[in-house]
């Protein structure tokens, strides 16, 4: 059993509006000189890139521009990224855009310095040391992939996303400029703002971090429930609830970007140091046999995976409800716990997520795999309140679908 727990962030975090303007200057004044910066063709046409590239210019540095990110990345696009960068040689990479660019930039900057194949680093403290110094500019409000541990691929073969997650995949510098999200479209401001609620939500609930059934000696990425993660968790779902409907329906709303902007920045700080459970592990099959998002996936299952948790924690659930502006004051804790649920139900319907597997193309034939595969990802199941069973786990997406 614990007896403590850790937290640990990015190397320095700058957050608010313009940031990005600074990059030039954060990056000369620590020494780095020659930048890979890893971001995707839309970025380029929505014109956020060449502002970043003038920043880069004005400070002096060089530069190589990858573009060729795209959405849950797989191992073929890890592998194009790192012909670009042995070419180049950097001694610094820098991801710009969602999480998918900012987790691809991880990996490239762990392969220059270690070589070797991004499969040799999946699961848990398989990076043997530092890596280039990763730099993060997120331009969707939702992953945390800025401050967080791990990065994800997908394995088309396997049919299933793979982790990767080393204390050395902190960015050494996450620069955080919601104004770099007045671009982003309300279909992915909608997806990422829901999976920065899951992961906050996750966070909060997460099994205890003195009742986690891994020695302190075993590598394991995540401590469990923590004071400082509530914390974080519970002004992150404070702030989701204020303004992630208003930056879906009004991409232009500077104080919701902001406000969004910075829940993500907190969900991540918080599910990067307690954890991410049974929503996350049935996201991972289903996100790549279906291609959907994996914030739309999240969000989806959500509700589905709270009430099979609801009576492990009812008590965080009720303060969840009081978060997202309920009036639980006459309610039992019960009812409050239920109500959180009802609340996250509304804001899914709200911003346009689907309701069931079915509407986003699940197979009811292809449970019986999800729910194996969800059920092999050991980390994850030990992170949840309630310790599913695999028939359980299929009994649940029985339910969602």
């Amino acid at each position: 059993m614990r007896t403590f727990w850790n937290f640990a962030g990015p190397g320095e975090l700058v957050f608010g509006l313009n940031a990005s303007q600074q990059l030039g200057r954060l990056i000369h004044a620590r020494g780095w000189r020659r930048i890979l910066v890893v971001t995707d063709l839309n970025l380029v046409s929505a014109g956020i890139v060449d502002p970043i590239r003038k920043s880069l210019e004005d400070a002096g540095l060089g530069f190589e521009i990858f573009t060729g990110g795209r959405p849950e990345p797989d191992l073929g696009t890890a592998a194009t990224a790192r012909v670009c960068a042995e070419a180049y040689c950097p001694d610094a990479v820098l991801g710009l855009g969602g999480g998918s660019n900012l987790d691809l930039a991880k990996i490239v900057a762990t392969l220059q310095a270690h070589r070797g194949m991004p499969e040799d680093y999946f699961g848990t403290d398989r990076i043997p040391g530092p890596i280039l110094p990763v730099i993060a500019v997120p331009t969707t409000a939702g992953t945390g992939s800025e401050v967080s541990h791990s990065a994800v691929l997908t394995d088309v073969a396997a049919g299933i996303k793979v982790s990767t997650l080393s204390r050395h995949l902190r960015p050494a510098l996450a620069v955080v400029d919601p104004t770099l999200t007045l671009t982003c479209p309300p279909r992915a401001t909608a997806d990422s703002g829901i999976d920065a609620l899951t992961h906050a939500i996750e966070a909060c609930t997460a099994v205890d971090f003195d009742q986690l059934d891994a020695p302190p000696e075993e590598p394991f990425p995540y401590s469990g429930r923590t004071p400082l993660g509530d914390l974080l968790s519970a002004e992150a779902i404070r702030l989701i609830g204020q303004h992630l409907v208003t930056a879906v329906r009004e991409p232009m709303n500077l104080i919701a970007r902001e406000g969004m902007a910075w829940a993500a920045t907190l969900a991540g700080m918080a599910f990067s140091n307690c954890g991410v459970s049974v929503v996350h592990a049935l996201e991972y099959p289903i996100g790549v046999a279906v291609h959907v998002s994996h914030g739309a996936g999240n969000g989806l299952l959500l509700p589905y995976v709270m009430r099979f948790n609801l009576a492990t924690r009812s008590r965080v659930f009720a303060e969840i409800a009081a978060s997202l502006g309920g009036d639980t004051a006459t309610l039992t804790e019960i009812e409050a716990a239920e109500l959180a649920v009802a609340l996250v139900e509304k804001l899914r319907e709200s911003i346009g997520i689907p309701i069931r597997l079915r509407d986003i193309g699940v197979r009811s034939e292809d449970l019986p795999k999800f729910a194996e595969k969800s059920f092999a990802i050991k980390r994850l199941m030990r992170l949840n309140p309630r310790r599913p069973s695999q028939a359980e786990l299929l009994h649940l997406l029985e339910t969602a679908w």
